[in-house]
């Protein structure tokens, strides 16, 4: 039995670790950078787990969120945009290191798992989580349990193609995955930094406060990224119907999200009235940390 549980979320340029007590409340934090390498990388992790145990006084669950599946067909980890970790055995690997059962899940799936559980989805039977960054995640919370899927692939949102695309908008970018067109590659930071300022931008963080001081090539760009969001959306709600949507990741606190996207779901979700809430995630950037502690339940 223990009194803790501790989630890590495995970024491709930082490792952050975090520890709830038994009512979830958040009792340590901290972040260290990603090493370079496989072994280091979980060398590191096992070093966190083993401080934060010594400050905890206590042996703690453990969770951890990555950018990427573990494949049910090989045992190896798939579809991380962090090379490093592919083709390893990473939960058995992780898990021979500290002894124990770890946990392991789709970083989006934890951020998604977070806030349906504490988060501004709380209370709600059927949540879709969306992390909006250098890339652009999904997650599905049933009754308050990732819902991941035979193939370990469910809300893989970003590797679908953006619907109903216009004219200008095809065949679309080539994306990391080797698809031409994926929805990642328009609607998150790098590619609305790209329809923005052209090719070679990638940073899109100022351009609502270029939007707010009138420069008309930011508003357009905003405009078009709020209507690529809604048609992406609106087939998630064609198909999944969830009671509310949740944002999160560093596009998230662009205020167009929540203010333009509502209308425009109705001129591309199959129904009379689309009211689904698109919601702004209620634990920032420690959503996903927090998700993958709650991978166990409070009595380990």
């Amino acid at each position: 039995m223990t009194h803790h549980r501790i989630g890590i979320d495995l970024g491709g340029t930082k490792i952050e670790i975090a520890a709830l007590d038994q009512a979830g409340a958040l009792v340590l934090c901290r972040r260290i950078a990603t090493p370079l390498g496989y072994p280091a990388a979980l060398e590191a992790i096992a070093g966190l787990v083993r401080d934060a145990e010594t400050e905890l006084g206590t042996r703690a669950s453990v969770g951890i969120g990555i950018p990427g599946v573990i494949s049910p067909a090989t045992g190896l980890v798939k579809n991380a945009n962090s090379n490093a970790l592919n083709g390893h055995k990473f939960d058995a690997d992780i898990s021979a290191r500290l002894g124990r059962e770890v946990r392991v899940e789709n970083d989006a799936n934890c951020f998604a798992l977070s806030e349906a559980t504490d988060g501004a989805g709380a209370g709600y039977r059927v949540v879709f989580g969306v992390i909006l960054g250098t890339g652009c995640g999904g997650g599905i919370v049933l009754d308050g349990r990732v819902h991941q899927g035979p193939h370990r692939i469910a809300a893989e949102w970003g590797h679908t193609p953006l619907p109903w695309p216009h004219l200008d908008e095809v065949p679309g970018i080539l994306c990391w995955c080797g698809r031409h067109g994926c929805l990642e590659t328009t609607i998150s930071g790098p590619g609305l930094a790209r329809d923005c300022d052209g090719p070679g931008a990638s940073d899109a963080s100022a351009i609502p406060a270029r939007a707010a001081a009138g420069e008309r090539r930011a508003q357009e760009a905003l405009a078009r990224h709020a209507d690529r969001m809604a048609r992406g959306l609106a087939v998630i709600i064609d198909i999944l119907d969830p009671d509310a949507i949740v944002l999160g990741g560093g596009l998230s606190n662009m205020a167009h999200l929540y203010t333009d996207i509502p209308p425009l779901l109705s001129r591309y979700v199959f129904t009379d009235v689309c009211n689904t809430p698109i919601l702004r995630a209620r634990h920032g950037d420690s959503s996903g940390v927090r998700g993958a502690a709650w991978l166990w339940p409070a009595e380990g």
